[in-house]
């Protein structure tokens, strides 16, 4: 006898909404309008003769008729997206999707070239963002994260600890005060990256000038950017110092667009907790995508080291 279900969009609905206690997010979730959420899930309520949420004023909330079917449905929808990552990969068993946060996008994209050359048969799509994955739900392979590696449920590996360092254009080394002592720091703007300033996440200027004993010179002046690839080109192009990570800046230090002139560098997983990670479902460990990613990193690693 074949089995009667329900319709499949009203449980969509249904789910997403008990997830969010929200129409308003479940429709951003499931791209339609607030009301075409909210009437899939009437149309769920009619079909089982059921009230699944308490509306009231400015709130959802959710029965014990919904509270019980929600795990179902969700481990559900878990599963059927995986059955639609495993079909996607297959159809595309060479392509390595990659959720790439802003500030290792600099570290990375460099060096693509060299994977291509290590992996010929594999293509890659980056996808930059901060934001938590769902991997099977986005279809991403693998992640590479700044942070703690505190990542529930999947696996972190740390690839290299952070060592922040002072860098500038060669440009400043000369005027009318030129960077040839730590005391002329006081004379130039300071680059800050917004979120180490406004949060005090990871090293910043303040940890830095006080490592180095320079207690006159204000930490908290100059411009602010979200991005370390916009830090990066303001130093570039000479309008102050950027307090950034070396492994960061090495490819404009070679080009010789920026110079180090300090050999103060602060960080490492002891002083701020903080690390650069390769992250992947436990799922995924033997996934040849993850395997051939994972042993292109060591070898680019192994090769910084050395020199």
């Amino acid at each position: 006898m074949k089995r009667q279900l329900p319709p499949l969009n009203s449980l969509r609905a249904f789910e997403a909404t008990a997830r969010h206690l929200s129409f308003t997010l479940a429709s951003e979730e499931l791209n339609v309008t607030p009301a075409a959420v909210s009437q899939q899930v009437k149309i769920l309520e009619d079909y089982f003769d059921v009230v699944l949420f308490k509306r009231i004023t400015r709130a959802l909330l959710i029965t014990e008729a919904g509270k019980s079917i929600l795990p179902l449905l969700t481990e559900g929808f878990d599963k059927l997206a995986e059955a639609d990552y495993l079909l996607r990969s297959r159809q595309a068993d060479n392509v390595i999707s990659v959720s790439v946060a802003p500030v290792l996008g600099i570290w990375l994209l460099p060096k693509l070239d060299s994977f291509r050359k290590f992996a010929p048969n594999y293509d890659i799509r980056i996808d930059a963002s901060e934001l938590e994955v769902d991997f099977v739900r986005e279809n991403v392979d693998l992640a590479l994260r700044f942070g703690t590696g505190n990542y529930p449920g999947l696996v972190s590996e740390c690839l290299f600890d952070e060592q922040m360092i002072v860098v500038c254009s060669p440009a400043l080394l000369e005027g009318e005060h030129p960077l040839t002592s730590l005391q002329a720091i006081q004379h130039h703007t300071l680059l800050h990256s917004t979120w180490r300033f406004e949060k005090d996440f990871g090293a910043n200027w303040r940890m830095w000038l006080k490592v180095v004993g320079l207690d006159d010179v204000d930490a908290e002046r100059g411009p602010r950017f979200n991005l370390d690839g916009m830090i990066l080109q303001a130093a570039v192009e000479g309008q102050g110092l950027a307090l950034i990570d070396q492994s960061l800046a090495s490819a404009e230090i070679a080009k010789g667009n920026l110079i180090q002139p300090f050999a103060e560098c602060i960080g490492g997983s002891g002083v701020t907790g903080l690390c650069y990670y390769f992250v992947y479902p436990e799922a995924r460990r033997e996934d040849p995508k993850v395997i051939v990613f994972k042993n292109w990193l060591a070898t680019e690693l192994e090769t910084i080291q050395a020199s």
